[in-house]
C-alpha cells in the first residue's frame, strides 16, 4: 500500500510539472495533498492499514468425523506351530511397525497395517481354535513379510487354526432319544465319508428301515 502511494505521488508530480491550464494543475494538487496526507498517517501508525482478523462464524452445524478407515482383508496366509505357540506368516512388503494395530483376545485376534503403500491391510481371525495368551502375543516385522506369533493357552497340537466344532460327537443329552443321537452320528459320518462310507451308510439305513438290520442299540440295553 506505502509503495503504490509513493508511485502515485511520483507520477501526480510529473503531471503537475507539465500541465498548463489551471483547473488541471489545482487537480493533480489536491490529489497530491490527499495522498501525501495518507502517506503520513501510514508511516505515524503502521497498523492502521492491516488487515482486520476475521473472527470465524460458527454455522452451527457439526462437521462430520474422521470417515472410518477401509482395509483389504489378508485371507491368505501360512501358518506353522510347536507345543508352545502358533507362527502366521503374512506375506506383506512395506509394513512399518509403528502404524500396526493389533489386538488379542483370548480366541481371536486382529492385526491392522495402515498405510502400506497407500492401503490399509487386515489379517484377523475371530475364532481360534483353542485358547491363547493375549499378553505374550506379539507382531514381527520382517523385510517381505509380518510375522505374528500366537501362545498357546496350553501345550499341545492344534488340527486347525480356525475353531471347528467336532461333528462327529455324539449328542450326550441324556432327555434325548438315544436313536435320534445315533442317527445324527450317522448322518455326520455321511456328511464327511468318502464314496464308500456314504454307500455303507446308505445300506444301513435302507436295511434299517425294511427291517433287515438288528436293532443297533441291542446289547446296550
Amino acid at each position: 500500500m506505502a509503495e503504490d502511494l509513493a508511485l502515485d505521488l511520483q507520477e501526480l508530480r510529473q503531471l503537475e510539472s507539465i500541465a498548463k491550464r489551471p483547473r488541471v494543475v489545482s487537480l493533480i494538487s489536491s490529489e497530491i495533498s490527499h495522498l501525501e496526507k495518507l502517506s503520513k498517517e501510514q508511516t505515524s501508525d503502521p497498523l492502521s492499514t492491516s488487515t482486520p482478523i476475521q473472527t470465524p462464524i460458527s454455522s452451527g452445524v457439526k462437521l462430520p468425523s474422521a470417515l472410518p478407515t477401509n482395509y483389504v482383508t489378508l485371507g491368505s496366509f501360512s501358518w506353522d506351530q510347536d507345543s508352545d505357540k502358533v507362527k502366521i506368516y503374512v506375506s506383506l512388503e512395506g509394513v512399518e511397525q509403528e502404524k500396526i494395530k493389533s489386538e488379542f483376545r483370548a480366541t481371536s485376534f486382529d492385526v491392522k497395517f495402515h498405510d502400506v503403500q497407500g492401503k490399509n491391510y487386515r489379517c484377523a481371525i475371530p475364532k481360534l481354535n483353542k485358547e491363547i495368551v493375549p499378553e505374550k502375543c506379539l507382531v514381527v516385522v520382517k523385510p517381505k513379510r509380518v510375522i505374528i506369533t500366537l501362545l498357546k493357552a496350553s501345550k499341545g497340537n492344534w488340527l486347525d487354526i480356525h475353531f471347528k466344532e467336532d461333528k462327529l460327537k455324539p449328542n450326550l443329552d441324556e432327555k434325548r432319544d438315544p436313536m435320534a443321537g445315533i442317527m445324527d452320528l450317522m448322518k455326520n459320518m455321511y456328511d464327511e465319508g468318502d464314496e464308500d462310507m456314504k454307500k455303507t451308510i446308505a445300506k444301513a439305513w435302507t436295511d434299517a428301515r425294511s427291517g433287515n438290520a438288528a436293532d443297533p442299540l441291542k446289547g446296550y440295553r
